[in-house]
């Protein structure tokens, strides 16, 4: 069985498609897949969603919280909305925790001061409902960690993870995962393939990022959008890098999420034939 741990269902590019993309996944034996929200106005959609499609897709689950490219656009009253959305939502077994949040100082007319807002007080309520958080790292490791010692945050997912070796054992004592996908199977990513041979086993997941991050067959093979049914043959090459059989690292990046994400491993656990990969 294989889990994508970043996935968003909800992007416009799925919007004509959702339902054969979802087929593509249960064909290709995806059992488990998160669902991250990026913005307010899309929390009520990324909840259905995560029900809609819970028979195709079982272990689909869901997570809410306010991405940094969309902090321009918030308001401080969605920390409010977030939080009701959450003590809504903590009665509903696909909801997993909070996310994406995070700081991205890569793109350019982000406000620094009004992401930190945003990703502080996320925090803060991550921290306050116990909950492990999916994170945004993008040029932002040492900040992030920093925000994070500062609570007593739950664990959690460091997604799409490209700092150093150093930065990736100070998230990992934290009690992070780190998130692999269609990146580390260009040739030219020295980094993020160190990482993944020398990082421990027990810290890596497998993700898409969909429709984001396209492997580095996509394009060859005339594919306009990176979709879940590929974390096959992503978690395949990441396997092969590592030096792992599939089998094996098929099964460790499954516990592996549901560890960072225990609300998932419940959920899992009471589906039948869905709490072991195979």
């Amino acid at each position: 069985m294989w889990i994508d741990t970043h996935c968003h269902l909800d992007a416009p590019e799925f919007a004509d498609s959702l339902l054969a993309v979802i087929h593509a996944a249960q064909e290709k034996n995806v059992k488990a897949i998160l669902l991250p929200a990026v913005k307010v106005a899309d929390f009520a959609y990324v909840k259905e969603l995560a029900h809609q499609y819970s028979e195709e897709i079982p272990g689909l689950v869901y997570t809410l919280g306010i991405h940094p490219l969309y902090t321009n656009q918030a308001q401080e009253s969605d920390i409010a909305t977030l939080e009701k959305y959450i003590v809504e939502s903590l009665s509903d077994p696909r909801f997993v925790g909070v996310g994406e949040i995070g700081l991205d100082y890569f793109v350019e007319n982000l406000d620094p001061h009004k992401q930190e807002f945003f990703f502080n007080a996320q925090l803060d309520l991550a921290q306050k409902y116990q909950l492990p958080v999916i994170l945004h790292v993008r040029r932002s490791q040492d900040a992030i960690l920093k925000a994070l010692r500062r609570r007593n945050i739950s664990g959690g997912i460091a997604h799409a993870f490209n700092g150093s070796f150093q930065q990736a054992e100070q998230f990992i004592e934290l009690g992070f995962k780190l998130g692999f996908g269609g990146a580390a199977t260009y040739e030219r990513a020295l980094q993020i393939r160190r990482l993944l041979k020398e990082l421990p086993l027990d810290s890596i997941v497998t993700e898409t990022d969909s429709p984001d991050i396209p492997p580095a067959w996509l394009r060859e093979e005339g594919i306009v959008f990176n979709e879940p049914a590929f974390v096959e043959r992503i978690a395949k090459e990441l396997a092969a890098i590592r030096g792992v059989n599939d089998s094996e690292f098929a099964s460790v990046v499954w516990g592996n999420a549901m560890q960072a994400l225990p609300r998932w491993s419940v959920l899992c656990t009471s589906i039948p034939n869905l709490h072991l990969a195979s």
